[in-house]
């Protein structure tokens, strides 16, 4: 499966841009810290579910809203875990700050996190607030057919890009306004030079969010045909379906031999020990046929026409039946496998897919500021923008940011204040976009935290679906294989992207 892929590929692949990255609140709802929070509805500290630790905060179906007591240092990225009661359950949290705590505060709308019915577990949420002037956070958390849990929450300092982006905003609003009034040229070309720098530093952040893109990417299209996570939900892993495969072959004639090596080659090869890719249609394909093939076989009008020994023809009478059972149960611990395996594979295809979209219209919007500044959008200036010589790419900003300067000031001075004011609202408007990406690539990242989490719980001790002890004993030693894999990629993504 691709899954796993991503796994491995993350320690291979793991970008050396990684931010330092420091809390300034931080909330993980054990027992003793609701005091960090006042609230409005239903909503109860549980040990039960708890993403980590010994507790959670569950809020009835309803709306429920909580504001935090004390004023943040700052502001900056929170991440939020919520776990819906059931597939049933939908969510919507809204997210609020202000200057005070209170009720009737200005309390200004920051994002929407929305959670419709369908799945289930732990997912991860990550929202940046970039208003720095406003101190207290507010949720507002409105639950349909059924609870949701809050755990893990957390805010991380403010990122310089954000406070790169406000100081735009002030520029630009500083630069219209002086446009209004008419004030001093020279302190408009002074601005001008400034909204020049910040405009090309838009390049470097656009670099550094492309090749977080392209790492990710490269790591999920990897495909390790011998996951560990994969060879879990094949069945030839397994003693019990190994043994029920050279039972039936002992009581079936060469060309039911022939027929069954073709039912399981799709598996792998059992004289090789090879184990293919499985997917739930490759399974779904071959379970009910195998079934059928085997009470076939062990049917005595069956055996008793196959040339078998007395001994093979005694076999079959008294094995047949539990043999069938035991093939039965197995399948039956093999699906519920399986399932865990292919909601794994749908959910990763989906952040792949999500990924490809992202790059694809964060390059569009490269070739436009690029465009913008006067700059060809060839492949030769992308590959400026985008390489590994910072005196390369230094160069290119440079002359970015000349060219914004150059312009904005050939209007000033031409007195073309309509020109002037078109080209400083487009510029405007093409550093605020930026903004979406930011909040994009944290969208992926949330999906791939709550994909981790998922794989971690699939392959927990308690998740173990067999009942014979060497099939037991084979998806443990698999798993652990899979838990060390997991640990590994988790340190290296949090480290790289976080």
């Amino acid at each position: 499966m691709r899954y796993f892929a991503l796994l491995c590929c993350a320690i291979l692949v793991t970008p050396v841009f990684a931010k330092p990255v420091s809390t300034v609140f931080s909330s993980d709802f054990e027992q003793s810290n609701l005091t960090q929070w006042r609230q409005l509805g239903d909503c109860q500290l549980t040990p039960e579910l708890a993403r980590s630790g010994q507790g959670a905060l569950r809020c009835a179906s309803g709306n429920s809203s909580l504001f935090s007591r004390e004023a943040l240092s700052e502001q900056g990225l929170l991440e939020l875990w919520v776990l819906p009661e059931s597939e049933q359950t939908s969510y919507r949290i809204q997210v609020l700050v202000s200057e005070r705590s209170t009720l009737d505060s200005a309390w200004q709308p920051v994002a929407v996190i929305e959670h419709q019915a369908g799945s289930m577990g732990y997912k991860a949420h990550r929202i940046s607030i970039d208003d720095p002037g406003r101190k207290f956070l507010r949720l507002d958390i409105e639950a349909q057919h059924g609870f949701v849990q809050l755990d893990d929450l957390q805010i991380e300092r403010i990122l310089l890009g954000t406070a790169l982006h406000k100081n735009e905003q002030r520029i630009i609003s500083g630069i219209l306004d002086k446009l209004r009034r008419d004030q001093n040229i020279e302190l408009q070309a002074e601005s001008f030079r400034t909204l020049g720098t910040n405009y090309a530093a838009q390049l470097e952040v656009q670099r550094q969010y492309l090749e977080y893109a392209n790492a990710l990417h490269s790591g999920i299209s990897l495909v390790l045909a011998s996951s560990e996570r994969n060879k879990m939900s094949n069945p030839m892993a397994y003693a019990s379906f190994r043994s029920i495969v050279s039972d039936t072959k002992r009581v079936s004639s060469k060309i039911q031999q022939a027929r069954l090596n073709s039912m399981i080659k799709p598996f792998g090869d059992l004289v090789t020990a090879t184990l293919n890719v499985v997917s739930a249609g490759t399974y779904s394909a071959f379970a009910e046929p195998f079934k059928s093939f085997l009470a076939t076989s062990f049917d005595r009008s069956s055996y008793q026409n196959a040339g078998l020994s007395r001994a093979d023809r005694k076999f079959a009478e008294e094995h047949g039946l539990k043999i069938y059972q035991d093939a039965e149960r197995f399948l039956t611990e093999l699906e519920r496998e399986l399932q865990q395996v292919s909601q794994l594979d749908h959910e990763l295809a989906a952040i792949q897919r999500a990924i490809d979209t992202y790059r694809r219209d964060l390059e569009k919007h490269l070739r436009d500021t690029l465009l913008h500044a006067n700059i060809a959008s060839s492949k030769e200036n992308i590959s400026r923008v985008l390489s590994k010589d910072d005196g390369v790419r230094q160069k290119l900003i440079a002359a970015a940011a000349g060219n914004i300067s150059l312009k904005a000031g050939t209007y000033l001075n031409d007195g073309n204040n309509t020109e002037l004011i078109r080209f400083v609202l487009k510029t405007s408007e093409l550093l605020d976009a930026m903004q979406s990406y930011k909040d994009g690539f944290n969208q992926i990242t949330s999906a791939m935290l709550t994909y981790y989490e998922r794989f971690e719980r699939s392959v927990a001790a308690e998740q173990n679906p067999f009942t014979e002890k060497a099939d037991k004993e084979a998806w443990e030693n698999h798993a652990r294989k899979a838990r060390e894999y997991l640990k590994q990629s988790k340190e290296s993504f949090n480290k790289a992207y976080l």
